[in-house]
């Protein structure tokens, strides 16, 4: 048999505006352009909830309505829950009205969306506990499985995961790390006792996530009973498919004119025309299936681009400076008590930030370039870096009237 779990990623970040080097000392709202030169982060969240969210969590509770036994995880971003009740609040109460079926699962992340772990275990903590404020809060929930930033994940998060409290945390299939192992089984982090480890299968969800709507695919068109028997195929040698993608992969990525809609709703009655074939949440999954072995992670292994290691947000010059220079203010920021200070610095800490100071070439990661703002990743360090300049100044502001 063959559990399929189906989990997706929400998440818009604050994007900062052109931030000039005269603006350092003068402006500290960061995130807008009031002379509307671009487009806002209310103006893109507002789109992207038309586009894909309402739409797509409509399909969502008809196929909840239409199929008992259907079940589906997300993992909300802390800022895109922020950015939802202030611009879309009926976004939010569409998912709130889906987690209220009892068949829907929220995950646990860092608020920010951001690779604090890598640099400041404190603040990752610190992130991952306002994060779980705000689920609770908003859902009434208490997520007991975690999903870091971008599927970041090595040895040691699954260590301190498990020390949290966690049940269990998704991960990257990557081939270099399996080898000869396969995605579709639980696994057991190395120096853990209980925690589970989930992987995605990338060759099944990317399927859908990047290659849905390319004509040159050799498999184009991809139909909803052509993948049922993809994943069917698996009965008997694996018991679990996870497919793991960004929820606007339906609606922005894969636009609704490449029929992405139809293919998700019919989608689950497909699979379950295998007898063999279930749902489950990653909690479900977790308590029912066994580990089948130890698997190691060295490294840093994400979900991004071909290579599926970190190089996406950190590497080059300009990205390594600017997260040196972010994570060397994180103590005084703390210490200056300033609620306005400390959201916005850590609004600062969101990887995407990062991602569009990136200067190598993507293959299938440049679906994430959908929303950048910036015409080249050096723009993107130079608005940053004025950024974290009138961030110094602010401190050194407070300092001096203390």
């Amino acid at each position: 048999m063959s559990a399929i779990c189906l989990y997706f990623q929400v998440h818009q970040p604050y994007r900062i505006k052109k931030y000039r080097v005269f603006d350092i000392g003068n402006d500290h709202n960061y995130f807008d352009s009031p002379d509307g030169s671009r487009l806002s982060n209310k103006d893109v969240l507002q789109k992207v909830a038309r586009k894909s969210y309402l739409p797509t969590n409509q399909v969502i509770l008809e196929l909840l309505k239409k199929h008992p036994e259907f079940k589906v995880a997300y993992s909300l971003s802390g800022v895109v829950m922020e950015q939802l009740e202030e611009y879309a609040p009926d976004a939010l109460a569409s998912f709130q009205e889906l987690v209220a079926t009892g068949r829907v699962e929220l995950l646990s992340e860092t608020y920010y969306h951001s690779l604090s772990y890598i640099f400041s275990k404190d603040e990752f903590k610190a992130q991952v506990k306002l994060h779980s404020q705000m689920i609770k809060r908003l859902f009434k929930k208490i997520p007991k499985v975690f999903r870091n930033t971008e599927l970041i994940y090595k040895n040691e998060l699954g260590q301190d995961l498990e020390a949290m409290g966690y049940e269990g945390i998704l991960a990257e299939g990557a081939d270099h790390v399996l080898e000869w192992r396969s995605p579709n089984f639980i696994y057991k982090p190395v120096g853990t006792q209980n925690i589970g480890l989930m992987l995605k299968n990338y060759r099944l969800s990317d399927d859908i996530a990047f290659r849905f709507s390319n004509p040159g695919w050799t498999e184009f068109p991809l139909t909803a009973p052509k993948f049922a028997r993809w994943v069917s195929a698996f009965n008997g040698s694996g018991d679990i498919i996870n497919l793991f993608m960004d929820y606007e992969t339906f609606g922005e990525h894969q636009w609704e004119d490449t029929g992405i809609f139809e293919f998700l709703r019919h989608l689950p009655q497909e699979l379950l025309r295998h007898r063999d074939n279930y749902f489950v949440t990653p909690s479900q999954a977790l308590k029912k299936l066994p580990k089948v072995a130890e698997l190691n992670f060295p490294n840093f292994v994400s979900w991004a681009d071909v290579e599926r290691d970190i190089s996406a947000w950190l590497g080059n010059s300009m990205q390594d400076d600017a997260a040196a220079k972010l994570y060397a203010l994180e103590s005084a920021v703390l210490k200056s008590r300033d609620q306005k200070l400390i959201s916005d610095w850590r609004r600062l800490t969101t990887s995407d930030h990062f991602y569009y100071m990136c200067t190598k070439w993507f293959s299938d990661g440049d679906v994430h370039k959908y929303f950048n703002p910036y015409d080249s990743p050096y723009e993107a360090f130079i608005a940053y870096a004025n950024v974290l300049q009138d961030v110094k100044l602010r401190l050194e502001k407070l300092h001096k009237t203390k």
